[in-house]
Order: C-alpha cells, then structure tokens, then sequence
C-alpha cells in the first residue's frame, strides 16, 4: 500500500507540534504593585512609581506584555492593602473584613472601584481561570504574597463573623487565580530600619519632599493620596500636605499591628509568614538588590558611591545595626548588607517562622517553593523601579515579563 501523500502529512504534523509548543506558554497579564510610601498613576502630577519620568507598564504593553498598575495604602498592612488591590482589580467595595475590621478597630468597608481587570478568575473559552502575574516591589512584595494566600486559603475568622451574602470572596478560599507571584528587593523577613517609628516617620516626611523635589513640583502642590480612610484620615481638599502629614503621624494607628510599621518590622513580617506561605499551585520568584560593601575592621556596610543620595543615612543605619533581645528577632551581621531600605538576607524569601522552600539559581522554576533569581549588584531600592537611577531598567523588565510568559499555564 502506498502513501502519497506521506511527506506532506509528516510536514503538517511538524507544523501543527512546533505550534502547539510555541503556544504552551500563557499570555496572563502583569499587575505591578508600589511598596511603601507608593502612589498610583494620576499622582505625583505623572511622575511614575514604576519608572519615575518613564513609565515601565506602557513599556511593557508596548512589546505586547499585557500590564497593569495596583494602587493601594502607602502606609496600610499586608492585610488591607491585599483587600485593597482585590477590589482594585476586580470591582467593588473594599471589605478588610468584619472580624478584622473588630480587632483593629477601623471601618469595615473603603473604597469602591469599578474594576481594572473584572474579567480575573472567570472561565475563559477553554474552561481555564484567567488569572495573572502578580509583581512587587518592597513592601509590594509582601502584600502580593499575603493576597495569593488569602485567595487560595481564604480567612476563617472572616468565614466564621459573616454570613456568606455579606463576606467577600476573597475570604471563601480555593482561588486559584495567582500564576506567580514575583518580588523586588521585598522585606520577606522585614527590615532592621523599620524596628523604631521614629526613624521610619522622619524618613517618610524627608521623603516625601524629596519626591516633591523629583517632580518638579512645591510641597503644597504634590498630588499625594495617603489613603487611609478606613481609619478617619481623610486629606481635607485645601489641607496642605505638611498639616495632614502632621495629623497622620500623630494619629494612633502608629501604635496599632494593623499598619505598615509594624508589618515591616522583623518581628511583624515574621508573623506574615506563619500566616501566609506559598502555595503549591503557584510559581514564586524572588529578586535580591545591594548597594553596599563591608569596611575595615568592624565589617559594617556603607554605600556605594551610587547609591541614591536619599538613602544613605537609611544604608548606614542598617549597615551596623544590631539587636538581641528577648522575644524580638535576632539583627546580627548577616543583616548588614542592603540597598538603602531593606535588608539583602531579607529578599530570596520568607525564612523567619515560615514553612516555605528557597531554591537559589537559574535552574528550571519549581510551583510553590521560591526560586530565588539572584541578588543584582549595585542596585539600590530605586533603581529596581527606575527612579533616580541611569540604568536601562526597561529591557530588564521585558526579560522579566518574557520569562513569565513563558511558564506553562
């Protein structure tokens, strides 16, 4: 019996696999979410969190990388930052929980949000859940972690205090609508220049004019948004921006373990990974930044010469800070080396208290253990999101977005 047609038949079932392989891949969209003191893409008077006078998710969907931009509190927990970003992308009123809500004593409810990706965890046409690549930047980094695993494990005591009819979704659980989960120079394990709050509050008002100062723009002027309703701080519309910052910093919540401070604090951060680990279904990669080296004799650490001016006193703190106290973490030397925020050893992944696996290099990723990529040397915090810095942060991005698409769905 002969087959004719033979060759031809062999070609188009190489065509039809080589297509099949290409294809194997997923085309999840990206969603960056800011750090500490971050801001959303109408603040700032378009000075960008994610690029500074560039703008890296316009970079991004210019190469055909569908992304998207999260805002949520500057200064608010894990906690309410994730149901932040919940409603922020899928639509709806923000529920921080009724149970939470009780125990901290905050408003229950925020702010209401049409949707910046409603269509996130319904079906698709080939009966698979879309969901999305999660992407954090410092205290980013944790919130993203603490939002996949409320998804998939959803809240007890949130199931527990409210009727389903009343409860939002994200504390049902077995949500599977995080693909990966990234993190850039994030305090998994907190940072040592968070311990006292009366650094961290200076700092942020120094900040704060020197974000004014970037942009170009008076004090007065800066189209910041604090976000912290669900504690009563509302910026009145003609309050200047030093009379509202005063009232936040003397308002209670700085005393209250529902709040960034706290979150960012080892001690704090090492309670997040008892409550949060990874999850099976997920990838994880995480991404480490230094820029500072040891110095004679005593081997603290000091910034390099490019570290971003507004950071040094930040760095060197952390470059020599020490703690050994009981019922607190332990702060040793392995702690010195940073980027002018956070810690280095804090950044490959959770490790105080935490279940979770690190796998350090560029071996094939793993679901559900971190895949630690590696420590870029001589980055500071900043230039990971391109502000104050002369590095080409954008083709670094298109790496990392390439790599995620990549993944098998």
């Amino acid at each position: 019996m002969r087959f004719p047609n033979l060759p031809r038949l062999v070609l188009l079932l190489v065509l039809a696999l080589a297509t099949t392989l290409a294809r194997a891949g997923n085309d999840y969209p990206l969603v960056l979410v800011h750090g500490f003191m971050g801001w959303g893409r109408d603040e700032l008077l378009g000075f960008k969190y994610w690029g500074g006078f560039g703008d890296l998710q316009e970079t991004l969907n210019r190469a055909g990388h569908r992304t998207y931009t999260g805002v949520v509190g500057p200064f608010a927990s894990n906690w309410d930052r994730a149901c932040e970003l919940y409603a922020y992308l899928k639509g709806g009123t923000v529920d921080y929980g009724q149970a939470h809500a009780a125990v901290h004593g905050h408003a229950r409810h925020g702010r209401t949000f049409p949707g910046l990706y409603s269509e996130w965890g319904t079906v698709d046409e080939r009966g698979r859940a879309r969901k999305i690549h999660l992407i954090g930047h410092s205290q980013g980094g944790q919130t993203v972690r603490v939002l996949t695993a409320l998804l998939a494990q959803g809240a007890p005591a949130e199931i527990a205090a409210t009727p389903a009819a009343d409860r939002s979704p994200l504390f049902a659980g077995g949500h599977a609508w995080v693909h990966s989960v990234t993190t850039l120079a994030a305090p998994h394990d907190g940072t040592s220049f968070a311990v006292g709050i009366d650094r961290l509050l200076p700092f942020v008002r120094t900040s704060l004019l020197g974000l004014a100062a970037l942009a170009g723009v008076q004090p007065d002027e800066l189209l910041y948004d604090f976000k912290l309703e669900q504690w009563g701080l509302r910026r009145a519309p003609s309050e200047a921006l030093a009379d509202y910052f005063q009232r936040v910093e003397h308002s209670p919540i700085w005393r209250s373990r529902d709040i960034s401070a706290w979150d960012l604090n080892p001690d704090g951060a090492r309670e997040l990974n008892r409550q949060f680990p990874a999850h099976l279904e997920v990838y994880y990669f995480s991404w480490g930044a230094a820029a500072t080296v040891p110095v004679w004799p005593f081997d603290h650490q000091v910034p390099l010469p490019t570290l971003l001016p507004q950071l040094w006193a930040s760095a060197v703190f952390i470059g020599a800070y020490t703690r050994d106290e009981p019922g607190h973490v332990r702060i040793d030397a392995r702690w010195w080396e940073n980027d002018g925020l956070v810690n280095t050893r804090s950044m490959a992944g959770p490790t105080l208290d935490s279940p979770d696996r690190i796998a350090s290099g560029d071996g094939p990723p793993q679901r559900g253990v971190w895949n630690h990529r590696g420590t870029l040397a001589g980055w500071d915090h900043m230039d990971l999101v391109g502000i104050g810095t002369l590095r080409e942060v954008g083709d670094w991005y298109l790496r990392l977005a390439r790599s995620l698409a990549d993944l098998p769905p």
